[in-house]
């Protein structure tokens, strides 16, 4: 945004001057000292130990590992794998035996912010209305994956005569934000509309401002408030909110399956049992124990512990102790991952 691009202009200037004129003198050269020691290794537990373990559903957890555990590129997870799929599905009992025999739980330091996301079912149409007036656009010939492209402003102003379809703006805003959903047009038929491509730019939540403005309240800034207030201030006012976020997502549209989406480990997420995480920290097709409680949005569930597969990847997902739930497709999902910002401490499943 052409305010964003102001503020980079302004301080690449301060820090050239600020090296044009330097404050302070460098220090003098000297023999480098000690190397710092090597971190202490992650402190290890049993999965009996960590909280609410023996309140989950094992059979459900396992069934979820043993579905997609041929993502992890970990030799000894992989061996797991193999196991879990030789020995087939397990009552609850048994699965907390085999789970508890061949894991561990490693903590991550710290605490981070557990929030989810879902798969939305939208209604859409062939040509734009009054209320249906947010094109679909398809990835644009010139834009250069990884590279950065044109901001939210500037794509919406561009004409749409490529448009895959159209939706209410609100709807297209938060189908960006999931990444994927389903579009249910005029004649009944339904659509998968799948991410292809988004312009560079960083994603911005708009909550914050939102509370910061006084416009939604700090305890109520659930994705189904912000939608509400999106829907019922639609126009400049919706806009010029939305367009605090400049990252643009562009789609592609498939039959519906009617199965889950596909994430960044290109398996089908499980509800309920897959997380988005940063693969700067976590591989991809591994466990992790998610312990999540003290939510600060109104209406949400007191607590979420339970074993989930790091299967995703998100704009908003940077950490260590981060993690963002798939709950599954359509409003019910939808409704519940809205509500969801909690206090999380995470434990990575290590193979013994």
């Amino acid at each position: 945004m052409p305010l964003r691009a102001g503020i980079g202009a302004a301080l690449a200037a301060l820090l050239l001057s600020a090296c044009a004129t330097p404050k302070y003198a460098l220090p003098e050269p000297h023999s480098p000292g000690p190397l710092p020691p090597e971190p202490p290794p992650r402190k290890v537990v049993p999965l009996a130990s960590l909280p609410g373990w023996a309140g989950d559903d094992h059979a459900q957890a396992l069934a979820a590992f043993r579905e997609t555990c041929h993502a992890s590129k970990q030799p000894r997870t992989a061996a797991v794998c193999r196991e879990a799929r030789a020995t087939g599905p397990l009552d609850r009992t048994k699965s907390r035996q085999f789970l508890e025999a061949h894991f561990d739980a490693q903590v991550m330091d710290g605490e981070g912010v557990l929030t989810a996301y879902f798969a939305p079912e939208y209604p859409a149409r062939r040509a734009p209305d009054a209320e249906f007036s947010a094109p679909v656009r398809p990835k644009p010939g010139d834009l250069v994956n990884g590279g950065l492209y044109a901001d939210r402003i500037a794509i919406e102003a561009r004409p749409a005569e490529d448009a895959l379809a159209w939706m209410r703006p609100e709807d297209l805003f938060f189908l960006q934000i999931q990444g994927s959903g389903v579009l249910t047009f005029e004649d009944g038929r339904r659509m998968k509309a799948l991410y292809a491509a988004n312009n560079g730019h960083p994603f911005v939540p708009i909550a914050r401002p939102m509370r910061e403005r006084g416009i939604l309240p700090a305890n109520n800034t659930s994705g189904e408030a912000i939608r509400a207030w999106l829907a019922a201030n639609r126009g400049p006012a919706a806009e010029e909110i939305m367009r605090l976020n400049p990252r643009y997502a562009f789609f592609r549209l498939a039959p519906d399956d009617g199965r889950q989406p596909v994430g960044a480990a290109n398996i089908a997420l499980p509800p309920g049992r897959a997380i988005a995480v940063d693969t700067a920290f976590h591989s991809l097709g591994e466990p992790y124990w998610i312990d999540a409680s003290a939510p600060t949005l109104a209406g949400a569930f007191p607590a979420y512990r339970r074993m989930a597969v790091a299967l995703d990847v998100g704009g908003a997902i940077k950490g260590l102790v981060r993690a963002d739930l798939y709950m599954g497709l359509g409003p019910a999902a939808g409704l519940e991952a809205g509500r969801v910002r909690h206090t999380l401490k995470l434990y990575r499943l290590v193979p013994r």
